[in-house]
């Protein structure tokens, strides 16, 4: 079983790339956004518990994020393994879910993150609100918000893994098939 951390900052090709691991290696893909919009939407005791702090504009804290995901991993105990999307974000988060994932007898394999430089994912994200009606893509103010909180805040989980061996950097700069076929031989050879 392969558990792999999709990592990399907003506009790298996370999403895209996590579809081509999905349809790949058939991972169940863990996104904590959709998660997130999934108890909501359905009134679990957990989704009500996040919307308090979502509805007031702060972070769900991290117990309710990791309870959430742990509840969804549990769902899936024959998987040939797990993409994680969006988590961790913080270090608190990857120590958490090395013990969660320990105590059901697994582990992240690595994190594999898209570096991308700045000016592309400025560029990406711009194009990317010219059609997604995404207003956080569309604002070239809230992408720079945006892309500092990443590299202040969960850019530095990267050390969590890196200290264990299992960072990967790779470059998400050309086409999606380019990346995905360098994305697909760093993962047969782990």
């Amino acid at each position: 079983m392969k558990n792999i951390v999709l990592f990399g900052p907003p506009g790298a090709g996370k999403g895209t790339q996590s579809e081509f691991l999905v349809a790949e290696y058939g991972f169940v893909h863990l996104s904590t956004g959709d998660i997130f919009r999934q108890n909501i939407s359905q009134n679990s005791e957990l989704g009500i518990l996040a919307k308090t702090f979502i509805d007031k504009g702060k972070l769900v804290p991290d117990s309710i994020t990791i309870d959430m995901l742990k509840s969804e991993l549990l769902k899936y105990s024959d998987s040939v393994g797990f993409l994680f999307d969006g988590f961790p974000r913080t270090e608190d988060q990857a120590e958490a879910l090395d013990v969660f994932l320990a105590k059901e007898e697994l582990e992240i394999t690595a994190m594999i993150a898209l570096e991308v430089s700045n000016d592309e994912l400025k560029y990406r994200l711009l194009e990317r609100g010219k059609v997604s009606g995404r207003s956080d893509d569309a604002n070239p103010e809230i992408i720079d918000n945006r892309l500092k909180i990443y590299f202040e805040e969960t850019d530095i989980v990267k050390r969590h893994y890196e200290k264990q061996g299992k960072y990967i950097a790779l470059s998400g700069m050309g086409s999606v098939n380019e990346i995905s076929t360098v994305l697909k031989t760093k993962i047969d050879r782990l």
